[in-house]
């Protein structure tokens, strides 16, 4: 049964993380295409499939987590310290991911197709000078929380394989 809910896990973990990782990550290149009146039209589907299946995929990978921990528990390895720390940092990316990425996607979506743009403290709507600039500023940070979203995806797979302090001699 083990090796039946491991094998899950990592097909799950491979589609489903993966599209995602793949997705987030693309997303702020085109996200700039799009706020371009240039390359506007030929990104903006781009963009809309990109958060489609960033949103589509995170909602699927959550069996990845499930998944890995009924392996734990049938493995008796889930007290394992790479475990927790693996389980820590997937509720981080999943945080992350939910929290920050998806929201500004959203955003700068909003914005590319021409929508409200960004508001002053009051509520008012700022001056497309300054709305250029919100979006460049909005694209650089989804950038930075994308790379630190798959950063932490990278270090689980990396601990997984690794298993530091392992009891299970492997």
């Amino acid at each position: 049964m083990a090796g039946f809910l491991l094998s899950v896990h990592v097909v799950a973990a491979i589609v489903f993380v993966g599209s995602v990782t793949v997705a987030v990550s693309l997303f702020p290149r085109y996200a700039r295409l799009a706020l371009e009146e240039e390359t506007a039209a030929p990104a903006l589907p781009a963009v809309h499939l990109l958060h489609r299946i960033s949103r589509v995929y995170a909602v699927l990978a959550l069996a990845v987590p499930v998944f890995g921990i009924a392996v734990g528990s049938a493995l008796g390895v889930l007290g394992e310290p790479w475990v927790l720390v693996s389980m820590a940092l997937t509720l981080a990316a999943g945080l992350l991911l939910g929290g920050v990425v998806l929201p500004r996607q959203r955003q700068l979506l909003q914005l590319a197709e021409g929508g409200p743009g960004p508001t002053s403290a009051a509520g008012a709507l700022v001056a497309p000078t300054t709305r250029q600039t919100d979006a460049a500023v909005l694209v650089r940070r989804l950038a930075m929380a994308s790379g630190t979203f798959n950063l932490l995806w990278a270090v689980v797979v990396v601990l997984m394989i690794l298993r530091p302090g392992s009891t299970t001699g492997v």
